[in-house]
């Protein structure tokens, strides 16, 4: 268990700092698509495209975070309002649901990166299965941080690793 543990931390920090990388990626070219649009009058044809698929990559790499750090919707006040072991079975079966539910998106999110590998993304010869893949990529980080959430809750630690995420950036 350890060792799956140390590896949901890296993997878990590795989505945190790529989904902040695409971000400020997403940020700045958005800035750069409005100084050329009202600025020089002549926008960017590329810049828009780039910045739509950073903030999809952004998202789906930011959910593996968000659900480590108890930052998503969370039953947290009905399971403490509850019996401990009732409390804690609750929080094992909403991590469960989501990851079937993530499990899904990884499994429609392949289906739909393979379908689409031959278009190519607006104004740019790129194909846009790159943006897709941002969904099956996205659900793998996820499923992890949600496995290692139930583990980390069956052992009793299910506190440890809710710190603050500037900790997995730093």
């Amino acid at each position: 268990m350890w060792l799956f543990l140390k590896l949901e931390d890296l993997t878990t920090g590795l989505a945190m700092r790529l989904s902040m990388a695409f971000l400020v990626t997403a940020t700045a070219l958005a800035l750069f698509q409005v100084i050329t649009r009202f600025a020089f009058g002549e926008p960017s044809t590329w810049s828009e495209v780039i910045t739509r698929s950073a903030m999809i990559w952004s998202v789906f790499l930011g959910a593996a975070p968000a659900f480590r750090y108890g930052s998503m919707i969370s039953v947290d006040i009905i399971r403490h309002m509850l019996p401990p072991r009732v409390g804690l079975s609750l929080h094992v079966g909403a991590n469960v649901l989501s990851v079937v539910f993530f499990a899904f998106l990884f499994w429609q999110g392949w289906a739909m990166t393979l379908r689409v590998v031959n278009q190519k993304l607006a104004a740019l010869d790129v194909s846009i299965a790159w943006a897709y893949a941002a969904l099956p990529v996205g659900a793998v980080f996820t499923i992890i941080a949600l496995l290692a959430c139930i583990v980390r809750s069956l052992l009793g630690d299910a506190d440890e690793g809710q710190g603050h995420p500037s900790e997995v950036a730093s």
